[in-house]
């Protein structure tokens, strides 16, 4: 059974629900990057020459940038049942805590739904997305190199 009180299991509900949210949205981010990267390199420079700023695509202000909102997007969902959009409380077994899936009210079910949908399927399709057209321009790359 969980040993603390329901404050700890909430704090614990929510780091585990905050993390696990910025690790995904992170290697969602991170593929998207590389896609641009490998897929559209002249991409960056294009924008760059009206934006006068450094030739790379992106730079450690983009990188700031891009850690702020993964971190912005994962605490907006991870605080959402703290401002009562769902619920945290004790897992089945009762040995630890995270989000109540039993949802018991509209809003509950439209929170899981959300999650479902935006942090989990989207970031899911996304990084497939990315890898499958990375893997396809290695191989358009691949057979264009042999073809010269």
């Amino acid at each position: 059974r969980w040993l603390f009180d329901q404050a700890v299991c909430t704090l614990y509900a929510f780091c585990g629900v905050l993390f696990g949210l910025c690790s995904l949205a992170s290697l969602t981010v991170l593929s998207t990057v590389c896609c641009l990267k490998v897929c559209y390199p002249a991409y960056g420079r294009c924008w760059m020459r009206y934006l006068i700023l450094t030739h790379t695509l992106f730079s450690r202000s983009h990188a700031a940038v891009l850690l702020l909102g993964v971190w912005a997007y994962a605490l907006a969902f991870a605080t959402a049942p703290l401002a009562r959009w769902g619920s945290y409380g004790p897992e089945p077994y009762g040995t630890a805590c995270c989000i109540t899936w039993e949802a018991s009210s509209r809003e509950a079910t439209l929170y899981i739904l959300a999650l479902f949908i935006f942090c989990y399927l989207l970031p899911c399709l996304l990084i497939l997305v990315s890898y499958a057209l990375i893997l396809w321009t290695v191989r358009v790359s691949r057979r264009a190199v042999r073809q010269h």
